[in-house]
């Protein structure tokens, strides 16, 4: 599993705009889910800072997300557009490879 993290600063006043394109069943994650290995997105935000925000894309491996990029540039690129006077920055952190699950929350050792 690959986690893609994007860190981002929202302009005050696109913030629910910025949250709606962004979330779990957002625009993004409705661009993404169309293509095999995309397993959802996590929308983070700062607690300190809440125009702070990051993204977390989880796909099965680096290949499907190259796949995707590739098969989806037109529509990718365009909900970039789309999306970019919602943001004072964007920055893409990286693509980490997951190492390790969470801890099993369900009480059983």
């Amino acid at each position: 599993m690959i986690h893609v993290v994007w860190a981002f600063v929202v302009r005050a006043d696109a913030i629910d705009r910025f949250e709606q394109a962004y979330g779990s069943n957002g625009s993004w994650a409705h661009l993404f889910e169309q293509y095999p290995g995309y397993r959802g997105t996590v929308l983070c935000r700062d607690v300190a800072n809440p125009r702070r925000y990051t993204t977390i894309d989880l796909w099965e491996s680096v290949e499907q997300r190259t796949a995707m990029l590739a098969a989806s540039r037109l529509a990718y690129d365009a909900l970039d557009r789309a999306c970019e006077s919602l943001t004072e920055a964007e920055n893409e952190i990286g693509v980490f490879e997951a190492l390790a699950g969470p801890p099993d929350l369900d009480g059983e050792p």
